[in-house]
């Protein structure tokens, strides 16, 4: 999935939390040869394939994925779209970055293939059909912290209540830490360094950036979350966190109001029930949900730069 994972509890037994250890990790390579783009047999990459030939049977896991995909898609009007990899090999931001920027006219081609809404999901046959041949999935934005979920879920499974799961910019803070509040921090978006921190409990937190994939040309940085209707790196955040009870929830919500941009963004997180969030605007400006304002400690202000 492109992310470092790692795990950490407080348990009784260590050989048996390192037995369930194994099956956690054994469940995010068998989640990722599921949802991943960078396997050939993967659901997604199988979907892919057979784009406007034919439907194309898959698990339970990438249906529920795709489902909670289409929940996104529709609270930002189309912001958060999982169709996006039709822009693929356009824009390079993974191991084959370039520092590119295509042709305006390659990408406008392609937009009419982006539409999360024609994505057919037939649930009593369990199967997924992109009814046209340029159209293209990518879980990049919300199949991490679908993992993520599963990984809490074994560990509670197997009565493990104390732990912090983190993959890449996700994060499930569980139970505490030796009778201490988890800690959550919140990276500068053009520094190395935290600005603000939080005690987290049972829930969840989700980071999309624009530091840490990305170049930058003639002043302007380019990077990899895009804005489906454009084609082009989404402008108007640095960065958005989401705090929330389910890691797939949050992982794509960063992503969505990252490309809704900030004003609309916050409108957003402020309707939705249990979900907060922290946007750090291109201005530099942030901004806090009402249910933080008390529990997040601002460290510094972030730092002023392009």
């Amino acid at each position: 999935m492109g992310s470092e994972v790692r795990v950490t509890a407080f348990v009784s037994s260590e050989r048996d939390a390192l037995r369930t250890f194994e099956r956690l990790f054994d469940e995010f390579d068998r989640l990722d040869r599921l949802l991943s783009v960078w396997h050939a047999n993967s659901d997604v990459s199988r979907i892919n394939a057979a784009a406007g030939r034919r439907p194309v049977k898959v698990s339970a896991e990438t249906i529920e994925v795709l489902r909670a995909a289409k929940q996104v898609g529709e609270w930002t009007a189309g912001k958060f779209d999982v169709t996006f990899g039709a822009l693929s090999g356009l824009w390079k931001f993974d191991h084959d970055q370039d520092n590119q920027i295509p042709r305006l006219a390659d990408v406008r081609a392609r937009l009419p293939d982006i539409d999360y809404q024609a994505v057919e999901l037939n649930l009593d046959r369990g199967t997924v059909f992109l009814p046209r041949p340029g159209m293209r999935l990518h879980l990049g934005g919300i199949g991490k912290g679908y993992a993520v979920d599963r990984a809490a879920a074994i560990l509670r499974a197997d009565g493990i209540n104390d732990f912090l799961i983190q993959a890449g910019g996700d994060l499930y803070a569980s139970g505490a830490r030796s009778n201490r509040p988890w800690r959550a921090a919140i990276r500068d978006p053009r520094a190395d360094r935290i600005f603000a921190a939080m005690n987290v409990r049972d829930e969840t937190l989700s980071t999309s950036g624009d530091y840490e994939r990305y170049f930058i040309r003639d002043g302007r940085r380019y990077h990899h979350i895009l804005d489906p209707d454009s084609g082009e790196p989404a402008r108007g955040c640095r960065s958005v966190t989401i705090v929330a009870r389910q890691a797939m929830l949050a992982d794509a919500l960063s992503t969505g109001v990252f490309v809704l941009g900030p004003q609309a963004g916050m409108v957003l997180i402020e309707k939705l029930p249990d979900v907060e969030g922290v946007i750090v605007t291109d201005r530099n400006t942030v901004i806090v949900s009402s249910g933080l304002t008390e529990r997040l400690e601002r460290l510094h202000p972030p730092t002023d730069a392009p």
